[in-house]
């Protein structure tokens, strides 16, 4: 395994916390609805990116027209899996609280 591709990924993974935490809650409903959905949307594109990255990772290692090792090969498709097991969990929460909110009203 790189230790440069570890360390590229905790940087990524600081950066991400870093931006997360520092960023202040706007004002009102309307904002916080549109950002929550942009939000939302730039996490999907990025387990779809994530996973589309390890496929092509994965077809040149097959096919030997790429330079990387199978370590590199093996950590994007963890990666790709992280993710897409992380955004699973997010929409089972979205999907529980909408259906809190929903008996609420009944």
């Amino acid at each position: 395994m790189k230790i440069d591709a570890m360390e590229a990924l905790i940087g990524q993974m600081r950066a991400l916390a870093a931006e997360a935490g520092s960023k202040p809650p706007a004002p009102g409903g309307a904002g916080q609805a549109a950002d929550f959905a942009s939000a939302l949307k730039a996490a999907i594109d990025g387990v779809n990116q994530s996973q589309h990255q390890a496929s092509v990772m994965e077809q040149q290692f097959s096919a030997g027209t790429g330079n990387m090792s199978l370590s590199d090969v093996m950590l994007a498709a963890q990666k790709a899996n992280l993710s897409f097991q992380t955004m699973l969990q997010v929409r089972n929460k979205l999907v529980s609280a909408y259906q809190d909110i929903m008996n609420l009203q009944v």
